[in-house]
């Protein structure tokens, strides 16, 4: 007879999603999941099928949270679209979650190369990212308030590279002072002429 689970598999996955963030995937051991999480070994294995699974599971709840996020906070209704953006590149600065990093990018670091379902999640991950950035700009142009003789997707092309960056001279203890120029500066460029 099967035994019934007596615990939530999604729970589970954050708790391991956070030990993951935190260490790496490399780095995380089986003994540090079933310790984050609270499943024994076998649990975790029939589960998830083991380390890799679970990482598996967690990346892609990360990454579908994290674009859920990001698409609300670009097309959601807090101020004009050009000061969305703004607010969305600023956070990446100064933001909560700004000196831990972000998993997508120290997962596709370490795996994007080798492993070919970390490469497609991310790359899924990145496409949503692109075209909400690609929205949220031309709502901008439509407003008149970011340059309308730019390709809203190169802008997004453009301001996405900037994100990526801004968030590894962030973790590298790049002066945070620069990387707001840096925004700043963007923003200026994307101004419609006066």
């Amino acid at each position: 007879m099967a035994r019934t689970k007596t615990f939530d598999e999604a729970s589970a996955s954050r708790l391991a999603r956070e030990t993951f963030h935190d260490h790496g995937y490399a780095a995380t051991s089986v003994q540090q999941l079933t310790a984050a999480t609270g499943l024994s070994r076998s649990s975790l294995y029939d589960t998830f099928g083991d380390k890799h699974g679970l990482f598996l599971r967690s990346f892609a709840q990360y990454c579908e949270d994290n674009a859920d996020v990001i698409e609300d906070e670009l097309a959601g209704d807090q101020g004009g679209a050009r000061e969305r953006l703004q607010r969305h590149l600023r956070t990446k600065i100064d933001g909560p979650s700004s000196q831990r990093g972000c998993l997508l990018a120290k997962a596709t670091a370490e795996l994007g190369a080798t492993d070919d379902d970390v490469a497609k999640t991310s790359t899924e991950f990145y496409t949503r990212y692109e075209r909400a950035l690609a929205a949220c700009v031309r709502d901008a142009q439509a407003a008149g308030d970011v340059r309308d003789d730019l390709d809203a997707m190169a802008i997004a092309a453009m301001l996405l590279s900037l994100l990526r960056g801004i968030e590894t001279l962030n973790r590298a203890g790049y002066p945070t002072t620069s990387l707001a120029f840096a925004v700043d500066t963007t923003m200026t460029m994307l101004a419609p002429a006066t």
